[in-house]
């Protein structure tokens, strides 16, 4: 059983990853309304300072500063990103964050999209000291693949197995026996029972991993495919109005407003920890570069 990183909240080991309201849920069978409830359940003390990755349209709403590499992304269901918290546009696998900046780091549904999972996974545990890794099951995705994923993640006793994906659907002809005959009723399983087909996994002070075929490049081109109208992708106004809702409910956002989000930045290009703050830009002591400021989004790019 692992120990509790002291950025969590003191609960029990078995309740970090639900909270009281999700496992009576549960245990009352609605399994689906308990996971719906999972991204309020983020066990941090309120003083912690969370920072969420790939935070897109739909950020947790316990998150204290957002991070995301593009404002425009076919691979995000929600178009629009949120900027209701301090937001940085930068990449995962090089983090513009000081050293342990943050006491915990939330990565839900991006770690499968990254190229280089070793840079990705090392960047988080130099900015953080905790967090929370979500994305599909290894399995769920071998036979139900996302057009832009790269890689198919699952968890082995502690540690966070990685197969690097060589083509967007590994196993064609797994997927057409599947979506035959097999997919409907697994999907009806999938939407009653979420858990099993995910892989949650938390950590502290370091990420146990293996990436069991690290010599393949998943750097391929997406498929035709991935530039297709989705219909999942249309924002309902219910939904829209409901994220927002519960953003503004459940989110610090005092506290937010007032973070100052420059304190914690360091330059994606020299790594100098220094950045002065000028009327529309950052400037970086190290290296001279700038980083522009616009629309209340820091640009931390590192070209």
């Amino acid at each position: 059983m692992r120990s509790i990183p002291k950025a969590f909240s003191k609960l029990p080991d078995p309740e970090r990853h639900s909270s009281l309201p999700m496992r009576t849920l549960e245990a009352v069978g609605l399994h689906k309304v308990a996971w719906r409830l999972r991204r309020l359940h983020c066990p941090v003390k309120r003083e912690a300072l969370v920072l969420e990755i790939g935070a897109g349209g739909n950020p947790y709403p316990r998150s204290n500063v957002l991070l995301d590499a593009y404002e425009e992304s076919v691979e995000r269901r929600e178009k629009t990103l949120v900027i209701d918290r301090p937001l940085v546009i930068g990449f995962a696998e090089n983090l513009p964050f000081r050293d342990q900046s943050f006491d915990f780091i939330i990565a839900s549904h991006v770690l499968e999209h990254s190229p280089d999972p070793d840079a990705f996974i090392k960047e988080l545990v130099r900015v953080g000291k905790a967090g929370y890794i979500e994305t599909p099951d290894a399995f769920f995705e071998r036979i139900n693949p996302w057009t832009f994923h790269r890689l198919e993640v699952t968890e082995r006793e502690g540690v966070l197995k990685i197969y690097k994906k060589q083509s967007w659907r590994l196993s064609a002809e797994l997927v057409e026996l599947y979506e035959a005959k097999m997919k409907p009723a697994l999907m009806w399983l999938w939407n009653r029972y979420p858990d099993p087909f995910t892989m949650r996994f938390y950590w502290q002070g370091k990420i146990d991993y293996d990436v069991l075929n690290p010599d393949v490049d998943v750097n391929w081109p997406l498929p035709p495919e991935a530039y297709q109208s989705d219909p999942e992708k249309s924002d309902g106004q219910t939904r829209t109005v409901l994220l927002k809702t519960m953003r503004f409910l459940f989110s610090q956002n005092r506290r937010n407003r007032n973070i100052n989000v420059t304190s914690l930045l360091r330059c994606p290009r020299c790594f100098h920890n220094t950045l002065l703050k000028r009327t529309d830009h950052l400037f970086c002591e190290g290296c001279n570069a700038t980083f522009r400021t616009r629309n209340g989004i820091q640009m931390m790019l590192p070209q």
